[in-house]
């Protein structure tokens, strides 16, 4: 496993491109058991629903977590409880645009392309994304600069090209490093939770 922050011992961590760093993540983020899980995530979200980023947002943008990723249904359901507005993404595959859609509840989701859960566009209205406080951008291996490296779609950093938002990327421990490979058109997030680190930008 990956050390937190990146290995220390590692010229080929710090040598790793992109394609490689999603592989080794996936690889962890594989071997994952259920305690260890619940544990981390429960961590990150009390951290998040104490921090002031959340509280001063009464409507969010969070896509659907899958498999083992950093839960977010637990996340939508306390924004819920607070009387929050959650605004779920669409993917087009098409031109790999992203279209928020606001939801109520959990039956507002459909399945679909490769396993993800999206907003069902005829029973949900369209979220204008100078309206969403707060983003919170997923990804597989974060660094302390903000930028991120996600499944190779380039959704999100086309979304955010030209807006100004505030972002949070949440993550288990492994998958924050010290550096990441980036290119010109990544657009790094402002604020990463892991279970043992802040790290605001």
């Amino acid at each position: 496993m990956l050390n937190y922050l990146g290995d220390k011992s590692g010229n080929r961590v710090s040598e790793m491109d992109k394609s490689q760093w999603r592989k080794e993540i996936k690889k962890v983020m594989n071997g994952l058991s259920q305690a260890e899980m619940q544990e981390q995530a429960k961590t990150v979200q009390e951290k998040l629903f104490t921090s002031e980023l959340w509280k001063k947002a009464n409507t969010i943008g969070i896509t659907i977590s899958v498999g083992n990723e950093l839960d977010t249904f637990s996340i939508i359901k306390q924004a819920w409880e607070e009387n929050k507005r959650i605004a779920a993404p669409r993917c087009n595959p098409e031109n790999k645009q992203l279209i928020f859609y606001e939801i109520s509840s959990f039956e507002d989701l459909e399945d679909s392309f490769y396993g993800l859960k999206e907003p069902v566009p005829t029973q949900t209205l369209k979220m204008d994304p100078v309206d969403m406080e707060l983003l919170l951008v997923p990804g597989l291996v974060f660094d302390e600069e903000g930028y991120r490296i996600g499944y190779g779609g380039g959704y999100y950093d086309r979304f955010l090209e030209g807006r100004e938002m505030k972002t949070c990327s949440l993550c288990y421990d492994f998958q924050l490093v010290r550096n990441l490979p980036h290119d010109s058109f990544d657009i790094p997030v402002n604020y990463i939770i892991s279970p043992l680190k802040t790290i605001k930008k």
